[in-house]
Formats: C-alpha cells, sequence, structure tokens
C-alpha cells in the first residue's frame, strides 16, 4: 500500500528511518515546487537516486568527478544506450575500471540524496516493491550513514548560505594566487570554478555553466575565500566593444550624358 504525504509533517529525516527500520524495498517520490526526486531502496538500503533536471549520464558522472574529460567522452562510439551499456564501452576502451565507475555512481548517488535534505516543504509518496530502471547502475548504502551526512549537511548549508547570501556577486583573484595554488590541492569542481573566475561573471552564472548546485558553488567559493585565493566584489558589466565607424559612402557617380539632356530637356520648356 502507498503511503503519501507532505514534508511539513513528515521530514525527510523521519521517512528515511521508517525505511531503514522497516527494511523497505520500494521507490520514494519527492516533490518540491517544479522539482521532483525519486529515491529507491532495496531491503532498507539506498540503492539510486533520480533528480529531474539532473544529466545522471554515466559519462557525464565521470567528467564530474575527473575520471575522463570531455574530449575523451566525444571520442567514445555514440551506440550505447544505457548506462550499463556505458559502462562496459568505458571498461573495454581501457579508460577507466569497474571499481572507478561503481565509486563515481556511489558519490553521484549520495551528493543527490544530501540535496534532498533541504526539501522541507512538498509531498511524498512512498511505493512499496518499484526499483530502479534495470538499465541503471545501483549501489547498496546504508541509510544510518545517509541520514546523520544529510543532517550534518543541512547544517553546514545553512552557515555557508549566512556567509555568502548573494551569488549575484563576482570573484577575482588576489594578489599573485599562483603562489598559494601551488600549496593547495584542488578538485576537479574547484578547478572548473578557478578557471571561469572574472569579475563579469557572477557566482551564480559561473555554478550555472558547470551544473553546480547553490550549496556545491558556496561550498567551492568558501574554500576558495578562506585560502585567500580570492575576493568578492561586485559584478562588472562586460564592456561591449564599439561598433566600427560607417564608412561613409560616396554617391554614385552620374554620367555626364544623362545630365546634358536633362539640361537640353529644361532649355526646351
Amino acid at each position: 500500500m502507498a503511503l503519501r504525504g507532505n514534508l511539513r509533517d513528515f521530514s525527510l529525516t523521519q521517512l528515511l528511518n521508517l525505511v531503514n527500520l522497516a527494511k523497505k524495498t520500494g521507490a520514494l517520490t519527492l516533490g518540491e515546487g517544479n522539482s521532483q526526486a525519486t529515491v529507491y531502496f532495496r531491503e532498507g538500503m539506498l540503492v539510486h537516486v533520480f533528480l529531474d533536471g539532473q544529466a545522471s549520464n554515466l559519462c557525464n558522472l565521470l567528467e564530474r568527478v575527473g575520471k575522463i574529460n570531455e574530449a575523451q567522452s566525444r571520442l567514445l562510439p555514440q551506440e550505447a544506450r544505457s548506462d550499463k551499456e556505458w559502462g562496459l564501452l568505458l571498461i573495454n576502451t581501457g579508460l577507466i575500471n569497474r571499481a572507478d565507475i561503481i565509486e563515481a555512481v556511489r558519490r553521484h548517488t549520495l551528493e543527490t540524496a544530501y540535496r534532498l535534505f533541504t526539501w522541507t516543504e512538498g509531498s511524498f509518496l512512498f511505493e512499496p516493491n518499484v526499483l530502479p530502471p534495470d538499465d541503471k547502475i545501483t549501489v547498496l548504502l546504508h541509510l544510518e550513514n545517509v541520514i546523520l551526512e544529510g543532517s550534518r549537511r543541512v547544517g553546514e548549508w545553512k552557515r555557508l548560505e549566512k556567509e555568502l547570501p548573494d551569488l549575484g556577486m563576482a570573484l577575482r583573484f588576489t594578489t599573485r594566487p599562483e603562489v598559494r595554488l601551488k600549496r593547495i590541492t584542488l578538485s576537479p569542481d574547484e578547478w572548473r570554478v578557478v578557471s571561469s573566475i572574472d569579475p563579469s561573471r557572477s557566482i551564480q552564472e559561473i555554478a550555472q555553466a558547470h551544473s553546480l548546485t547553490d550549496s556545491q558553488i558556496r561550498k567551492i567559493v568558501y574554500g576558495l575565500l578562506s585560502a585567500g585565493l580570492v575576493e568578492l566584489v561586485p559584478r562588472v558589466k562586460p564592456i561591449s566593444a564599439a561598433p566600427p565607424p560607417k564608412e561613409k559612402v560616396a554617391p554614385a557617380p552620374v554620367r555626364k550624358g544623362i545630365i546634358l539632356r536633362l539640361i537640353d530637356r529644361i532649355r526646351r520648356l
């Protein structure tokens, strides 16, 4: 029997605790505003999360965690249709191994699940015995750890939102950032943000360009600020290039014969 309700009355933490204690198998669909997510469980363990609007193709996941790059992704045969087919292709090409794929899927599943802890309003629907599509690569994750880390991150996100309330601000490098960069190890997402820093681009625009959530970009920017690599500045509007001056077009030459005929006609009037 399906269970339906509102997140204001029953939080995600409470729902996950129920699934965990009862060792349930099924799908929990959450809706907040225009967003919808589906969380899948097998015998009380988290196995897969799907979030509307999020690129969940296996190649995208592997690019995001730095296991393959965009150029390598473009070189792959395009006949694969499912994540499992993509996985076999990647392993056969020697670009990656099975352990790397499982780790990327695990990280993606956890990060997506943690985002859902910020959903405090909206609807939920639990349908028992519903499993993810067969073509998806799944993992087995203990819900106790997910609940603990998700709850901890909610507190962290609230603090980051207080520290960086306006994502319309821009970033610029401090004096000689290359010296500090040599002493700091950055993740692939952090490198992407660093490479996109420009006073004419807002933090929000950088996040959108790299498919980062508000919480992810806040955490990255806060780390860069704390390391002294960047500073917050008002966004500068890009200076549009002035249009080239219009060339003066000389009037078309008038044939002398035409002028003479006109003068002759006027004389005869």
